[in-house]
C-alpha cells in the first residue's frame, strides 16, 4: 500500500491529525509503526465501542501498522468503574476482547496489553515520575476531562495520577501513533509537549470524532466543544444515550425511533452522526433509502454530502432516516449478538458483566 493510500485511510475516519506532516514522514520512514487505543473495561459495550472503534482499528491494521489494544484496568480502578473492583474490571476486559472478535477484528494482528501487567515494572514508574516532573498540577487538573470527569469536579487524589499514567503509557510502550477519540486530546497533546522537553519520540495524535448519544445536541450548542460534549456523547454508563451491541432488532428500532432527529437539521443529529461514522464505508458511498411509493419511493444519494442536502431540503423525512439507521445497525449488530449466543465463553462473560452495577 502506497503512502497516499495509507494517509487516505487515516483521513477517512480522523477528525484531527496532529500533525499530518509528521504522520506522512512516519509512514515514509517506518513500514510498520506502532499505534494504540486504550479502553477502561467497564460495563456492556455500546456501538461506539463495538462498531466505531473496531471499524477504525481494522482500517489501521489494513495499512500494515502494528497495533496495541490497551486494556486499562488500573485506569478503570482509579476512575471507580464497576466500583473499583479489579476482579470485575478484569472480567469486563475479557468480555471486551470477545466484542472485538465478534466485530471481525483479527486478534492475531494486534497486541493485547493489560495496564496492570505493564505497570508491574519499576521502569514504568521511573518514566511516570519524569512525566509528572515535566508538568504542573494545574495542567493535570485540566486533563482530568479525559476520564469523563469535568474540570472542577470533586476528584480523589488517586485520580490525579490518571493523566500522567496515560502519558507514561505512550512513552513506555514506545507508541508512534495515538489513535483515540477527540475527548482524549488533552492527554495526547500533553505527551507531545513532554516529548519536546525530554527529547523523547513525539507521538502523532490521530483523533476520531465522538459518537453522539441518542439525545443528540440541542441546536445552538457548540458541537466542537468536546469538554462540554462529555454529557452528550454516547456512554455505556448511560443507557438512555446508548445502543448496545446486544440489543435486539426491536430494541434498536425502539431506541432509534425515540432518538433526537429534528426535521431538516443535520448538526447535532445522532442519526447523521451514526451514518457518517459507522454505517457507510466512506463519505463517497452511494446511499439507498427504501420507502413505500406512497411516501415518495426509494431515494438515492451519491455520497454523504448529497444525503445531508436532501434532508435539509425536506426531501427525506426523519422517519425515513430512522428506519434506514435501524436496519443498518441491525445488520452490523446481529453477528455480534449471535456470537454471544453461540460461543459458550463469550456468553458466560456477557451474562456476568450484565449483572454488574455500572458506576461512573
Amino acid at each position: 500500500m502506497d503512502i497516499e493510500t495509507k494517509l487516505d485511510a487515516f483521513g477517512g475516519f480522523a477528525e484531527e491529525i496532529v500533525t499530518l506532516e509528521e504522520l506522512r514522514n512516519l509512514l515514509e520512514t517506518n513500514d510498520h509503526p506502532l499505534a494504540y487505543d486504550g479502553f477502561e473495561p467497564s460495563g456492556l459495550a455500546p456501538i461506539h465501542f463495538g462498531l466505531l472503534r473496531a471499524k477504525n482499528l481494522k482500517t489501521i491494521i489494513s495499512t500494515g501498522i502494528k497495533f496495541n489494544l490497551y486494556l486499562a484496568d488500573y485506569f478503570a480502578f482509579l476512575n471507580n468503574k464497576l466500583g473499583g473492583d479489579m476482579e470485575r474490571i478484569r472480567t469486563a476486559g475479557e468480555y471486551f476482547v470477545e466484542i472485538w472478535k465478534a466485530c471481525g477484528v483479527d486478534m492475531s494482528k494486534v497486541n493485547l496489553i493489560w495496564a496492570s501487567e505493564l505497570m508491574d515494572n519499576i521502569d514504568y514508574w521511573d518514566r511516570f515520575m519524569k512525566v509528572g516532573k515535566a508538568t504542573t498540577i494545574d495542567r493535570i487538573k485540566r486533563a482530568v476531562t479525559i476520564m469523563g470527569r469535568k474540570e472542577g469536579d470533586n476528584i480523589s487524589a488517586g485520580m490525579l495520577f490518571y493523566p500522567a499514567m496515560q502519558v507514561t503509557d505512550i512513552f513506555y510502550m514506545d507508541i508512534d501513533i495515538c489513535q483515540l477519540g477527540m475527548d482524549q486530546r488533552r492527554a495526547n497533546i500533553l505527551a507531545r509537549e513532554i516529548a519536546d522537553k525530554y527529547k523523547w519520540k513525539k507521538p502523532v495524535a490521530v483523533h476520531h470524532p465522538l459518537m453522539l448519544g441518542l439525545q443528540g445536541v440541542p441546536q445552538g450548542k457548540n458541537i466542537k466543544d468536546y469538554e462540554a460534549m462529555a454529557e452528550l456523547k454516547m456512554s455505556k454508563s448511560n443507557p438512555k444515550s446508548a445502543i448496545y451491541m446486544h440489543n435486539t432488532y426491536e430494541e434498536i428500532k425502539e431506541k432509534v425511533g425515540s432518538a433526537y432527529c429534528p426535521e431538516r437539521v443535520v448538526e447535532g443529529n445522532p442519526m447523521f452522526n451514526f451514518i457518517k461514522l459507522i454505517i457507510i464505508d466512506s463519505l463517497k458511498s452511494h446511499i439507498t433509502i427504501e420507502r413505500p411509493e406512497k411516501f415518495g419511493g426509494t431515494i438515492e444519494a451519491e455520497g454523504y454530502a448529497e444525503l445531508e442536502r436532501l434532508y435539509i431540503d425536506g426531501k427525506i423525512h426523519p422517519l425515513d432516516i430512522k428506519n434506514f439507521v435501524a436496519e443498518k445497525l441491525e445488520q452490523q449488530i446481529k453477528p455480534v449478538r449471535e456470537h454471544f449466543e453461540k460461543d459458550r465463553r463469550a456468553k458466560e462473560l456477557y451474562e456476568t458483566v450484565q449483572k454488574y452495577q455500572v458506576t461512573k
